[in-house]
């Protein structure tokens, strides 16, 4: 709103800032450990009425090992869905049943890694079971099977999403024949998943999933005999990214998926079925952000306001169209009356952090924080016109900054390179003159 000052808070200041540049250059995300220890913890007590609840933090999010050490510090375990995020945990000593191995269209190699781990494997699709099988012979004694109730989702605020759009998972009857062809297999513990819905901002998205994924829990059992071990509500608990957006109360969805449990699994005998969670985005999305300088201006048809950071960095925007907060650090308290697009230097026009943005004046050598960038941020980086992915930073709990990867080379991009010793003469030739 013109006229209007910046009211989403960036948990850095200019002040610091200007002090991490002199060994950091921008671009550059960075990570707030007080926050993020904060939220985990109020995860923990959201759910700890139930004796077996785990949160297996989605890698995908964001697979920076510094970050994941510190939920490891809080029991959770790792969800992954590929190959090199399994690798991810076996680095940092996660174990067994601790990995959720979570995926489709899934390699061989990636299931026999998995299950060499430990993993539990949460299967996709029926047909996965004969593949699985093909590939570590006897089935483990515990499995997963993701759940697809097809339709389209809605609840109280309108249509969340379209499960019966989506690749993934089985059918209500394939449910039933799988836990039965399973149980013939051998194994004995069973875990049933669903994703119904992404960056949900309601407390109502995990009570009423976990109340469709409690019923099926109730009919698999009644109509297979099968040993209900956990319920994997997934993620898809979301962020505010829009100033004065509401957020999610984990606890009142703690609250709300216990009222939903004791109704609907204790009466059926399901009293010990331990809740699991996959949570990202709810996770690292508000405690990270992308620090860019502004560097160029241009005042055609609109004004822009040029950044060193582009969509390699931050690709949601140009992907998506989602919304980021920016904040103008050491403008906090100036009006927001100037209009500007916010562009980074790819050959896409896409590439815009923000569009129509109403901002304070901005200058170039102003730092601009660009918030909610902790889940899918960096993970999402490509390498496009041959940009370098930036360096991460962690805001450590006591004020101090931790370089937790560094910026990429030029030498990394070429290294994957076969016969083309040229290019890292000439890289060498560079740094050597700059």
């Amino acid at each position: 709103m013109n006229g209007a000052k910046q009211d989403k808070p960036a948990f850095v200041t200019r002040q610091q800032v200007e002090e991490m540049v002199k060994d950091y250059p921008t671009p550059f995300h960075i990570y707030d450990e007080k926050g993020l220890r904060e939220n985990v913890q109020a995860v923990r007590e959201a759910f700890a009425w139930n004796a077996g609840f785990r949160e297996y933090f989605a890698v995908k999010a964001n697979p920076n090992p510094y970050l994941i050490e510190i939920f490891r510090e809080y029991g959770c375990g790792v969800d992954c869905s590929s190959l090199t995020e399994l690798m991810i945990g076996a680095a940092l000593g996660v174990k067994g049943e601790e990995i959720m191995f979570s995926s489709n269209e899934t390699p061989a190699e990636e299931y026999a890694y998995a299950h060499e781990l430990g993993a539990i494997i949460n299967l996709d699709d029926i047909t996965h079971i004969p593949f699985v099988e093909g590939i570590v012979g006897k089935l483990p004694e515990t499995m997963s099977c993701r759940y697809n109730p097809g339709g389209i989702l809605q609840m109280g605020n309108g249509i969340m999403d379209n499960p019966g759009d989506a690749k993934y998972g089985f059918t209500a009857e394939q449910m039933v024949e799988g836990f039965r062809i399973l149980k013939d297999k051998g194994v004995k513990h069973f875990g049933i998943h669903a994703f119904l819905a992404s960056n949900t901002v309601t407390d109502e998205y995990y009570p009423m999933l976990a109340e469709q994924l409690f019923k099926m829990a109730v009919r698999l059992k009644e109509e297979t005999g099968a040993h209900i071990a956990f319920i994997n509500l997934s993620g898809g608990v979301g962020i505010p990214y829009q100033p004065g957006q509401r957020g999610n109360d984990i606890r009142a969805i703690g609250a709300g998926v216990k009222r939903v449990y004791e109704e609907l699994l204790v009466p059926a005998g399901m009293g010990d079925v331990a809740i699991y969670t996959e949570m990202g985005r709810f996770m690292t999305g508000p405690y990270g952000g992308l620090v860019t300088k502004a560097i160029h201006e241009k005042h055609i048809y609109k004004e822009y306001i040029g950044v060193d950071a582009c969509a390699v960095n931050l690709m949601r925007p140009a992907m998506y169209g989602s919304y980021h907060h920016i904040t103008v650090l050491g403008k906090e308290t100036a009006e927001c009356d100037h209009c500007y697009d916010v562009v980074g230097s790819l050959c896409e026009n896409n590439d815009k952090f923000a569009v129509d943005r109403m901002l304070p004046e901005i200058e170039k050598g102003d730092y601009l924080f660009i918030h909610d960038t902790g889940a899918h941020g960096f993970s999402m980086g490509y390498s496009y016109n041959g940009k370098l992915k930036s360096a991460e930073l962690l805001l450590k709990a006591d004020g101090g900054v931790q370089l937790i990867r560094r910026s990429e080379t030029p030498q990394d991009y070429f290294a994957t390179l076969e016969g083309v010793p040229m290019l890292n003469k000439i890289y060498e030739a560079y740094v050597k003159n700059h």
